[in-house]
């Protein structure tokens, strides 16, 4: 099974009064791991971007004046994500400014998003198993023992990689974590970047039983062996 976690940043907060997707991430999960593989990319919206978006992710108009225009990548974007599964947190907002753009583009790519991708919002996966809690991406890290210290300002690659962790934490967990060490193909990405996302997983913390209950411990084996049970820890 092939999901794209994706996540985008946008000039302001509505497509029908011209919004346009400023930066796209997206990481790619294989049957519940992810390969490394991803696509990202920074977009020229042709157009302002408002203060309170700018406050939030910090993408400047002065950033994007020489990055390609949404029709330049919008082949490549579609070629990643066409038929896999997409996962993504409060998806409404992200498939709305997807479907914008794709009826602006090439005639090639004139699509809509679920017609060519099936879509999982986690965000009401979120709410199904919380409910009544906070269940943004920050409050799910928290949930989840995600660390996202390093998350100042939102970032569409930045906020991408998170997601697939609290989305594999909240499904049940994976087994195999490719992405250090492993660039994969890097479609659509471009080697100017506000920042650089760390993964270092964390090492498991080893918790030692103390005195006290290694004591009750050896007291609850004195019970099972005087009963006449079994007690296996003490054959070997």
């Amino acid at each position: 099974m092939r999901q794209i976690v994706l996540d985008t940043e946008t000039t302001g907060i509505e497509p029908k009064e011209g919004h346009r997707i400023i930066e796209i991430g997206c990481v790619e999960v294989v049957n519940r791991k992810l390969t490394g593989n991803h696509f990202h990319v920074y977009i020229n919206p042709q157009r302002e971007i408002e203060q309170e978006a700018i406050d939030v992710h910090g993408i400047t108009n002065e950033f994007l004046i020489d990055k390609p225009k949404f029709a330049e990548v919008a082949e490549d974007f579609l070629a990643f994500i066409k038929g896999a599964q997409l996962v993504i947190h409060n998806a409404p907002f992200d498939v709305g400014f997807m479907d914008h753009e794709f009826a602006m583009g090439p005639t090639s790519t004139r699509v809509v998003t679920r017609e060519v991708c099936d879509v999982l919002d986690t965000l009401v996966l979120a709410r199904q198993m919380h409910p009544g809690q906070k269940n943004n991406l920050d409050a799910l890290c928290k949930r989840y023992g995600i660390d996202n210290s390093h998350r100042e300002l939102h970032g569409a690659l930045l906020d991408a990689e998170i997601l697939a962790d609290v989305y594999l934490m909240m499904t049940g967990g994976q087994t195999n974590l490719n992405l250090a060490g492993k660039q994969g193909d890097g479609s659509g990405s471009q080697s100017e970047q506000i920042r650089r996302v760390q993964r270092n997983a964390n090492k498991l913390k080893v918790i030692q039983a103390t005195a006290d209950e290694l004591e009750q411990h050896e007291a609850r084996l004195d019970i099972v062996q005087n009963s006449g049970g079994q007690c296996l820890w003490r054959n070997n």
